[in-house]
């Protein structure tokens, strides 16, 4: 058992254009900038964007100590009222689809979308109030009609 308190989850990314991946998130998630700290040279080191009740994320231009990730990136998940709407903005800002927005039988309306940046988003609607047992035995039936 630990001895502390976790506070807050803060993801970070590194990303080649920081000020790109920043209009990104405020057009794509209606994020709103909260804080900017920048080299001498102007390179963001550390900028924060507000995403209301879900919290925040940072960005930072990506340089050797914190390099942009070969092959995948990284993968966040979200939960929004309107995964469709969601979707649309985030396409619209310049987002790409991996696998569109559709229902799935766990009760969520859901798609994985990718930002220009190289992180996976998956954007996610609650549309059933399920049981975590209601939520297996309908898994197992998924990967049994597939199989």
């Amino acid at each position: 058992m630990s001895t502390f308190t976790v506070t807050k989850l803060q993801t970070r990314l590194p990303v080649a254009d920081a000020d790109a991946a920043i209009e990104f998130y405020r057009a794509a998630l209606g994020a709103t900038l909260t804080q900017r700290i920048n080299t001498p040279d102007g390179k963001v080191i550390h900028a924060e964007l507000d995403l209301g009740a879900a919290g925040t994320i940072s960005v930072k231009e990506a340089d050797g100590a914190d390099p942009v990730p070969s092959g995948p990136g990284p993968l966040i998940s979200i939960y929004v009222d309107d995964a469709d709407a969601a979707a649309e903005s985030f396409l619209a800002a310049g987002g790409t689809v991996i696998y569109p927005v559709s229902d799935w039988a766990y009760g969520e309306r859901a798609g994985r979308l990718s930002d220009p940046f190289g992180v996976q988003w998956g954007i996610a609607q609650i549309t059933e109030d399920l049981s975590n047992e209601e939520i297996q035995r309908r898994t197992d039936e998924m990967f049994r009609e597939a199989g």
